[in-house]
């Protein structure tokens, strides 16, 4: 183990820190494919257990809530705990998870299975933002990208993968095609990641991080904007067909560019971010409001229509970046409260994004689900500016823990 004195040298991760965050990487990855995949079989779901799509679409809804729910506390909680115990204990859970819903008759059962598993999820997703900011020290953003990758590739993957399969094999294979990525994490994590005691920062401790503005700011300017993102994207396969004209075959590969796009823009994010944090932060929302004007004045020229939703995928991954600076830095006492924050700010924004540009639809048609987003991104970049103006009340530089930075970890 390194001495708990010695400070990294250098901005570039060792080989085992590296390993560890393609690890928790893949370990994101498995967990967001799990908890969005069954966003592409509802029906078949409501049909294998003899429930209305609606009550069906609880399997997404229930986790969700569940995520948001524990999300500000529930890391910040455990950030004693051994670091190696939490992943185990998250994807023994996940892979749990998986297995009753390949055999389970009960949709009860299924409900409870997947609520179970979403306790951990931000625990998990906290603690691989906290460690890949870590190994990289110099610039935490860098890491952190890399984190971001699983979650974009779970969303971007999940929900065509899921469907696909239980079109042509069934809803069994899909189930356990997710339960499998689990499974080889779990492995993996178990043979590879040796024990990660981790310091405990009381929970008053770190809840003093809310006393000024900053942190709240931040949590607020994510929120908006990932509302705006996801507000609009809830709705964009109704846009691309309706005012687009795109078929539903079209709408399936342009939805997957998107995806792909985003990709592309945490590791661009993860590359440029760091070199310049203050400009990103406050040009990503006028960039985005841009590209949604053009969007809406654009709709109906598809190849133009396409290339801006691709545009709009890769500064998603910009944004995400800028989101979890804006909070990180806010409270660098207590990085796993920050992470729970930031993942409790997306799943509130998503939900707020989608009722406000639903609202929208209901009295003006699908188009103008934009008029939301940008109201929503002049919100963002309002509080943006706030934030930054603000400062922090915690200013200190994260100074990684050595027993969270294992020798040989993953290698």
């Amino acid at each position: 183990m390194r001495s708990s004195t010695t400070a990294p040298s250098s901005s570039a991760p060792s080989r085992s820190d590296a390993s560890l965050v393609l690890l928790l990487t893949f370990g994101v990855f498995g967990i967001i494919a799990t908890e969005m995949g069954v966003a592409g079989i509802i029906p078949q779901i409501a049909e294998r257990f003899d429930v209305s799509v609606p009550a069906a679409g609880w399997t997404v809804s229930a986790f969700a809530l569940v995520v948001s729910a524990c999300a500000p506390f529930l890391p910040a909680a455990m950030s004693g705990v051994d670091r190696r115990k939490v992943m185990l204990a998250t994807l023994t859970l996940f892979t749990l998870s998986n297995v009753v819903a390949l055999f389970s008759t009960s949709f009860a059962a299924l409900l409870a299975a997947r609520m179970l598993a979403a306790l951990l999820h931000p625990v998990y997703t906290a603690m691989a933002f906290t460690l890949a900011a870590q190994a990289s020290p110099e610039d935490p953003s860098l890491g952190i990208s890399r984190v971001f990758t699983g979650v974009s590739a779970g969303m971007v993957l999940g929900v065509p993968w899921a469907s696909f399969v239980t079109t042509h094999v069934g809803y069994e294979a899909a189930t356990a095609s997710f339960g499998l990525a689990n499974l080889v994490a779990l492995l993996i994590t178990w043979r590879r990641v040796p024990s990660m005691p981790a310091k405990r920062i009381g929970l008053g401790a770190q809840l003093s991080v809310l006393r000024g503005p900053a942190l709240l700011l931040a949590v607020a300017a994510f929120a908006a904007l990932n509302g705006a993102m996801f507000g609009f994207f809830s709705f964009l396969s109704d846009f691309l067909h309706r005012a687009s004209g795109f078929d539903f075959d079209a709408v399936s590969a342009v939805l997957f560019g998107y995806g792909l796009a985003n990709i592309v823009g945490n590791v661009l994010a993860g590359r440029f971010f760091g070199k310049g944090r203050r400009f990103f932060s406050l040009a990503v929302p006028p960039a985005m409001f841009a590209a949604y004007t053009l969007l809406y004045a654009a709709a109906d020229m598809r190849p133009a229509a396409a290339g801006l939703v691709l545009a709009l995928g890769v500064a998603a991954g910009f944004a995400n970046i800028v989101g979890q600076n804006l909070i990180a830095t806010a409270a660098r006492r207590a990085p796993d409260l920050a992470n729970g924050l930031f993942l409790s700010a997306a799943n509130f924004g998503t939900a707020l994004g989608t009722a406000f540009c639903g609202a929208f639809i209901g009295g003006m048609g699908t188009k103008a689900a934009l008029f939301g987003t940008l109201l929503m991104l002049v919100l963002a970049f309002v509080l943006t500016a706030l934030r930054l103006r603000a400062g922090s009340i915690d200013p200190e530089p994260v100074v990684p823990n050595a027993s969270q930075r294992p020798e040989g970890a993953a290698a």
